[in-house]
Protein backbone atom coordinates (compact mmCIF):
# COMPACT_ATOMS: atom_id res chain seq x y z
CA UNK A 1 0.00 0.00 0.00
CA UNK A 2 1.18 3.29 -1.10
CA UNK A 3 2.17 5.96 1.62
CA UNK A 4 3.49 8.77 -0.97
CA UNK A 5 3.76 9.07 -4.72
CA UNK A 6 6.93 10.84 -6.00
CA UNK A 7 7.01 12.50 -9.45
CA UNK A 8 10.30 13.02 -11.92
CA UNK A 9 9.84 16.47 -13.09
CA UNK A 10 11.72 16.38 -16.64
CA UNK A 11 10.23 14.62 -19.20
CA UNK A 12 7.59 13.02 -16.79
CA UNK A 13 5.57 16.01 -15.79
CA UNK A 14 7.17 18.82 -17.70
CA UNK A 15 7.69 19.06 -21.48
CA UNK A 16 11.52 19.18 -21.97
CA UNK A 17 10.90 19.46 -26.11
CA UNK A 18 8.57 22.58 -25.70
CA UNK A 19 11.31 25.00 -25.20
CA UNK A 20 12.50 24.22 -28.61
CA UNK A 21 9.28 23.68 -30.22
CA UNK A 22 7.84 26.73 -28.47
CA UNK A 23 10.57 29.56 -30.04
CA UNK A 24 10.16 27.28 -33.80
CA UNK A 25 6.55 27.94 -33.73
CA UNK A 26 7.21 32.03 -33.14
CA UNK A 27 9.14 31.87 -36.38
CA UNK A 28 11.64 34.11 -34.81
CA UNK A 29 14.49 31.96 -35.83
CA UNK A 30 13.63 30.06 -39.12
CA UNK A 31 16.18 27.69 -39.06
CA UNK A 32 14.71 26.34 -36.19
CA UNK A 33 11.27 25.10 -38.23
CA UNK A 34 12.98 21.82 -39.09
CA UNK A 35 16.00 21.57 -36.85
CA UNK A 36 13.92 22.10 -33.33
CA UNK A 37 13.27 17.98 -32.58
CA UNK A 38 17.14 17.59 -33.31
CA UNK A 39 18.39 20.14 -31.64
CA UNK A 40 15.72 19.61 -28.34
CA UNK A 41 16.83 15.99 -28.39
CA UNK A 42 21.04 16.63 -28.39
CA UNK A 43 19.88 18.98 -26.16
CA UNK A 44 18.21 16.59 -23.36
CA UNK A 45 20.72 13.51 -23.95
CA UNK A 46 23.94 16.10 -23.19
CA UNK A 47 21.84 17.56 -19.91
CA UNK A 48 21.60 13.87 -19.19
CA UNK A 49 24.31 12.78 -19.70
CA UNK A 50 26.38 15.74 -18.09
CA UNK A 51 24.40 14.44 -14.60
CA UNK A 52 25.97 11.20 -14.62
CA UNK A 53 29.41 12.34 -15.68
CA UNK A 54 29.82 14.66 -12.87
CA UNK A 55 28.05 12.29 -10.40
CA UNK A 56 30.84 9.65 -11.37
CA UNK A 57 33.88 12.73 -11.23
CA UNK A 58 32.26 14.25 -7.67
CA UNK A 59 32.26 17.18 -9.95
CA UNK A 60 28.58 18.43 -8.33
CA UNK A 61 26.88 21.43 -10.52
CA UNK A 62 23.91 22.55 -10.17
CA UNK A 63 21.26 21.13 -13.11
CA UNK A 64 20.57 24.78 -14.66
CA UNK A 65 24.03 25.02 -15.31
CA UNK A 66 24.61 21.69 -16.93
CA UNK A 67 21.03 22.70 -19.14
CA UNK A 68 23.05 25.02 -20.18
CA UNK A 69 26.13 23.59 -21.42
CA UNK A 70 24.15 21.12 -23.12
CA UNK A 71 22.48 23.67 -24.71
CA UNK A 72 25.82 25.47 -25.86
CA UNK A 73 27.22 21.50 -27.23
CA UNK A 74 24.04 21.73 -29.16
CA UNK A 75 23.88 24.45 -30.16
CA UNK A 76 27.31 24.23 -31.88
CA UNK A 77 26.70 21.16 -33.04
CA UNK A 78 24.54 22.45 -35.27
CA UNK A 79 26.42 26.33 -36.03
CA UNK A 80 23.56 28.05 -34.44
CA UNK A 81 25.79 30.81 -33.11
CA UNK A 82 22.63 33.08 -32.73
CA UNK A 83 22.66 34.83 -28.85
CA UNK A 84 19.42 36.19 -28.59
CA UNK A 85 18.01 31.97 -29.89
CA UNK A 86 20.26 30.91 -26.62
CA UNK A 87 18.94 33.06 -24.17
CA UNK A 88 15.53 32.37 -25.73
CA UNK A 89 15.41 28.90 -25.42
CA UNK A 90 16.82 29.45 -22.06
CA UNK A 91 14.26 31.25 -20.81
CA UNK A 92 11.10 29.24 -22.32
CA UNK A 93 13.05 26.33 -20.49
CA UNK A 94 12.71 27.79 -17.21
CA UNK A 95 9.05 28.03 -17.53
CA UNK A 96 8.20 24.50 -19.37
CA UNK A 97 4.64 23.83 -20.93
CA UNK A 98 3.67 20.53 -18.46
CA UNK A 99 1.74 17.82 -20.47
CA UNK A 100 -1.54 17.50 -20.59
CA UNK A 101 -1.84 14.40 -18.62
CA UNK A 102 0.28 15.92 -15.62
CA UNK A 103 -2.87 17.91 -13.98
CA UNK A 104 -4.61 14.61 -14.32
CA UNK A 105 -2.27 12.36 -12.97
CA UNK A 106 -1.77 15.01 -9.65
CA UNK A 107 -5.35 15.02 -9.25
CA UNK A 108 -5.90 11.37 -9.22
CA UNK A 109 -3.23 11.18 -6.56
CA UNK A 110 -4.93 14.09 -4.40
CA UNK A 111 -8.06 12.11 -4.58
CA UNK A 112 -6.46 8.88 -3.52
CA UNK A 113 -5.92 11.01 -0.38
CA UNK A 114 -2.08 10.79 -0.83
CA UNK A 115 0.54 13.08 -0.95
CA UNK A 116 2.33 14.27 -4.54
CA UNK A 117 5.93 15.32 -4.71
CA UNK A 118 8.36 15.71 -6.92
CA UNK A 119 12.00 14.14 -6.92
CA UNK A 120 14.32 15.86 -9.27
CA UNK A 121 17.67 16.58 -11.26
CA UNK A 122 16.58 19.62 -10.83
CA UNK A 123 18.09 22.63 -8.36
CA UNK A 124 15.60 24.16 -6.10
CA UNK A 125 15.36 27.40 -8.27
CA UNK A 126 14.49 25.87 -11.24
CA UNK A 127 12.11 23.60 -10.01
CA UNK A 128 10.58 26.46 -7.75
CA UNK A 129 10.14 28.65 -10.67
CA UNK A 130 9.08 25.87 -13.42
CA UNK A 131 6.22 24.48 -11.30
CA UNK A 132 4.91 27.80 -10.30
CA UNK A 133 4.89 28.75 -13.74
CA UNK A 134 3.31 25.61 -14.70
CA UNK A 135 0.72 26.09 -12.12
CA UNK A 136 1.00 22.78 -10.68
CA UNK A 137 2.12 23.62 -7.10
CA UNK A 138 -1.16 23.64 -5.64
CA UNK A 139 -0.95 20.00 -6.18
CA UNK A 140 2.20 18.94 -5.06
CA UNK A 141 3.01 18.39 -1.14
CA UNK A 142 6.97 19.07 -1.50
CA UNK A 143 9.73 19.62 -4.62
CA UNK A 144 12.89 17.84 -3.66
CA UNK A 145 16.13 18.14 -5.21
CA UNK A 146 19.23 16.55 -5.96
CA UNK A 147 20.77 19.79 -4.55
CA UNK A 148 20.49 18.63 -1.43
CA UNK A 149 22.92 15.74 -1.43
CA UNK A 150 25.41 16.83 -4.06
CA UNK A 151 24.75 13.80 -6.67
CA UNK A 152 22.57 13.15 -9.48
CA UNK A 153 20.11 10.23 -10.30
CA UNK A 154 20.31 7.41 -10.00
CA UNK A 155 22.38 7.56 -6.88
CA UNK A 156 20.73 5.48 -4.27
CA UNK A 157 20.99 9.01 -2.30
CA UNK A 158 18.66 10.65 -4.24
CA UNK A 159 15.77 8.22 -3.97
CA UNK A 160 16.31 8.18 0.10
CA UNK A 161 15.18 11.88 0.01
CA UNK A 162 11.99 10.38 -0.28
CA UNK A 163 12.11 8.24 2.05
CA UNK A 164 13.56 10.80 4.82
CA UNK A 165 11.41 13.63 3.83
CA UNK A 166 8.11 11.51 4.60
CA UNK A 167 9.42 8.72 7.41
CA UNK A 168 8.18 5.81 5.23
CA UNK A 169 10.07 2.49 3.98
CA UNK A 170 11.39 2.59 0.54
CA UNK A 171 8.45 -0.19 -0.17
CA UNK A 172 5.48 2.42 0.52
CA UNK A 173 6.44 4.84 -2.00
CA UNK A 174 5.32 4.64 -5.53
CA UNK A 175 7.35 6.31 -8.24
CA UNK A 176 6.87 7.54 -11.71
CA UNK A 177 9.38 8.33 -14.13
CA UNK A 178 9.18 8.89 -18.20
CA UNK A 179 12.73 7.47 -18.18
CA UNK A 180 13.61 3.89 -17.99
CA UNK A 181 16.90 3.97 -16.04
CA UNK A 182 15.17 6.18 -13.71
CA UNK A 183 12.11 3.84 -13.17
CA UNK A 184 14.79 1.33 -12.99
CA UNK A 185 16.69 2.64 -10.69
CA UNK A 186 14.11 3.51 -8.13
CA UNK A 187 12.95 -0.21 -8.21
CA UNK A 188 16.55 -1.31 -7.57
CA UNK A 189 16.02 1.00 -4.46
CA UNK A 190 13.22 -0.15 -3.22
CA UNK A 191 10.19 1.66 -4.60
CA UNK A 192 7.05 0.68 -6.79
CA UNK A 193 7.66 2.27 -9.85
CA UNK A 194 5.56 3.44 -12.85
CA UNK A 195 7.69 3.89 -15.96
CA UNK A 196 5.18 6.75 -18.24
CA UNK A 197 7.16 5.43 -21.37
CA UNK A 198 5.75 8.22 -23.76
CA UNK A 199 8.31 7.47 -26.40
CA UNK A 200 7.42 3.89 -26.69
CA UNK A 201 11.04 2.75 -25.76
CA UNK A 202 12.14 -0.80 -24.81
CA UNK A 203 12.22 -1.85 -21.75
CA UNK A 204 16.34 -1.16 -20.32
CA UNK A 205 18.43 -3.72 -19.60
CA UNK A 206 18.94 -3.51 -15.73
CA UNK A 207 19.25 -4.85 -12.88
CA UNK A 208 15.73 -3.92 -11.98
CA UNK A 209 12.73 -3.47 -14.34
CA UNK A 210 9.63 -1.01 -13.49
CA UNK A 211 6.31 -2.56 -12.12
CA UNK A 212 4.10 -0.95 -13.92
CA UNK A 213 4.88 0.28 -17.74
CA UNK A 214 1.85 2.69 -19.35
CA UNK A 215 2.15 4.96 -22.54
CA UNK A 216 1.20 8.17 -20.32
CA UNK A 217 0.54 9.44 -16.75
CA UNK A 218 -3.31 8.47 -17.17
CA UNK A 219 -2.71 5.10 -15.92
CA UNK A 220 -2.37 6.47 -12.65
CA UNK A 221 -6.07 6.94 -11.61
CA UNK A 222 -6.82 3.88 -12.83
CA UNK A 223 -3.82 2.16 -11.08
CA UNK A 224 -4.78 3.86 -7.46
CA UNK A 225 -8.63 3.71 -8.10
CA UNK A 226 -7.67 -0.25 -8.00
CA UNK A 227 -7.01 0.12 -4.25
CA UNK A 228 -3.59 0.38 -4.30
CA UNK A 229 -3.66 3.11 -2.03
CA UNK A 230 -3.82 3.79 1.22
CA UNK A 231 -3.74 7.21 3.20
CA UNK A 232 -1.29 7.76 5.49
CA UNK A 233 -2.13 7.65 8.99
Amino acid sequence: MYKVVLFDAYGTLLDVDAAASNLAATNRFPELAKLWPDLAALWRSRQLNYTWLRSLSHKYAPFWQLTCDALDYAMETFDLEDQDMRTALLDLYRELDAYQDARPALDAVYKAGLPAAVLSNGNQQMLNHAFAAAGLTDRLDSLLSVEDVGVFKPDPRVYQLGCDRYQVRAEEILFVSSNGWDAAAAGLFGFKTIWANRAGMPVERLPSHPDFIAPSLDFISEHLSSGAASTRS
